[in-house]
């Protein structure tokens, strides 16, 4: 490898999330010091993704198929529809095997500041499939931030059109966590968001 050739991974990893440029040298001293267990075939699976992954016409996740395994899959609960702001949510979901139904990917949230308006979202798609008779349930997966919250507010008032259930996902005291750890505005939430202990 030439030294430009280096420069260029270096610069290239470095623009992945989380990877600085001194994170992302340490990463291409490893890669090349790897080439043949490691860079050769992270080169041909970056290659075969670039080639064949695909974005989902129903839902939006990515996969090598359209539609995606996910939306295909009769065995899923094809009344409940969860609405996830990214990729990366549905993901998350995904991994903790919780919830059986399927998605929509969004693709953000609305926000004044940076010049997202509806139109930049999947919302009309999303709303689209609201109004078949077989979906029952939206459930709003949005983070808990303003931007994530406004999105939420704004959905279920279209949704309202609709005859659907939108539900929320439960913000609050975290599994595991300890009550002196956690901040004002989820504690406030938790309080909130109680429910009556069924004896």
């Amino acid at each position: 490898m030439s030294t430009s050739e280096i420069d260029q991974l270096i610069q290239l990893l470095s623009k992945l999330p989380g990877l600085g440029a001194r994170s992302a040298r340490r990463a291409t001293l490893y890669l090349i010091q790897h080439r043949e267990s490691l860079l050769i075939p992270l080169g041909g699976a970056m290659a075969a993704a670039a080639e064949n992954v695909m974005t989902c016409d129903i839902c939006a996740n990515l996969d090598t198929v359209n539609p995606c395994n996910i939306c295909a899959n009769q065995g899923r609960d094809q009344k409940i529809i969860c609405v996830v702001e990214d990729v990366s949510d549905l993901w998350a979901l995904e991994r903790s095997g919780a919830f059986s139904g399927t998605y929509h990917v969004l693709g953000g949230t609305l926000s004044a500041l940076d010049g997202v308006g509806p139109e930049e979202l999947r919302i009309e798609p999303l709303l689209s499939r609201a109004i078949d008779d077989v979906v029952t349930e939206v459930i709003l997966a949005l983070n808990a931030t303003v931007d994530g919250q406004t999105t939420a507010h704004y959905l279920s008032d279209r949704l309202a059109e609709s005859n659907v259930t939108v539900s929320h996902l439960a913000h609050g005291v975290p599994v595991g966590g300890e009550l002196d750890y956690l901040d004002d505005g989820t504690l406030t939430t938790a309080l909130r968001s109680r429910r009556i202990q069924i004896q």
